[in-house]
């Protein structure tokens, strides 16, 4: 919790991608149960990683995919729970260092204390670590999304048609949602390329409407299943990082994303639409069409800070629900 609480507080010229994915090596590099892998700039690019890639490339340091995975030690000692389900789960993060609104600039007073908009990266980063070192009997992937969504001449434009990972066109005519394009190329890699994987939970600080929706406590859960629903209600409950579910109807908000020119667009036509379902949906609409798992998004713009710093949301939230030893049995 206080890794997650320290990330979110640091300040935005120190905390860059580049001091985030080197703070990443730092906490793994004596532990031989967890590989790190990144891909980095151009290398995005010219892999289709569109959503990070554009979001980022406006910065003075580039934009980052990094890949974490844990396979648990052959002694530890496997729960009854997790000998019925054994399947990895994946935690996405979105981890923009600092976000100006990009060309869709924020305001004076709405910019400041978005050096909190990592905070989504932060939880899901702390949750793992302590996994590891809980020695959780679960693989766990981790993906973290880093980009700074800086304002440049090279900075994506609203009117931009950009192509995500997931193969589908994006209509931007919202530079500032950009959370969803970085977590969208995300989910579609996990999906597309991480066969042993049961459950994809991708975390952010994403729209300021999850606070009209669930509150400042509260995080907001999108979930494709009812089971996953109410279980991570329950996880919430168990672990004190409390969620709420919201509408899930992909298939009467998909409209709010209509584009005349691309396969969508990246902002809501209607804000007073379920407007925060819709930013998760969104994200969903890039998860690989062959991948029968679970998925769930959680929206903890609010939850993850109190007056001014970070509470380290979420770490307890991903405890619970991967298994870790000391959270499986809390009721």
């Amino acid at each position: 919790v206080r890794l997650a609480c320290r990330l979110v507080d640091t300040h935005p010229e120190e905390l860059t991608t580049t001091a985030f994915a080197e703070e990443c090596r730092s906490l793994f590099e004596n532990d031989d149960t967890v590989t790190i892998e990144e891909i980095v700039g151009d290398e995005l690019k010219e892999k289709g990683y569109g959503g990070i890639y554009n979001v980022g490339k406006g910065a003075t340091h580039a934009p980052r995919l990094v890949m974490l995975t844990y396979n648990p030690p052959e002694d530890v000692m496997v729960t009854d729970d997790l000998e019925e389900d054994k399947s990895t789960i994946a935690l996405v993060g979105k981890g923009i260092v600092y976000d100006t609104g990009g060309l869709a600039i924020k305001s004076r007073v709405g910019m400041c204390g978005m050096k909190h908009d990592m905070g989504g990266a932060s939880g899901v980063l702390g949750g793992f670590m302590a996994a590891v070192k809980l020695r959780t009997p679960r693989k766990i992937r981790l993906f973290l999304c880093l980009a700074e969504n800086a304002i440049g001449p090279n900075s994506v434009r609203n009117d931009d048609i950009i192509t995500l990972y997931s193969g589908k066109t994006v209509e931007i005519n919202n530079s500032d949602a950009e959370g969803r394009l970085v977590l969208g190329d995300a989910v579609a890699h996990v999906t597309k390329h991480c066969d042993d994987v049961g459950l994809v939970l991708d975390m952010a600080t994403l729209t300021g409407a999850q606070l009209v929706s669930t509150g400042k406590m509260h995080a907001a859960i999108l979930a494709n299943t009812e089971e996953l629903e109410q279980r991570a209600v329950k996880a919430g409950l168990a672990s004190g990082d409390l969620c709420y579910p919201l509408l899930y109807a992909p298939e009467l908000l998909k409209k709010e994303f209509n584009s005349k020119v691309a396969d969508m667009k990246n902002s809501v036509k209607d804000r007073s639409n379920a407007q925060c379902s819709c930013a998760g949906h969104f994200i969903e609409s890039h998860i690989d069409e062959n991948y029968q798992g679970g998925w769930i998004h959680v929206d903890m713009a609010g939850p993850g800070s109190k007056a001014e710093r970070g509470t380290g949301y979420g770490v307890g939230l991903v405890l619970s629900l991967v298994g870790a030893p000391g959270f499986d049995t809390r009721q």
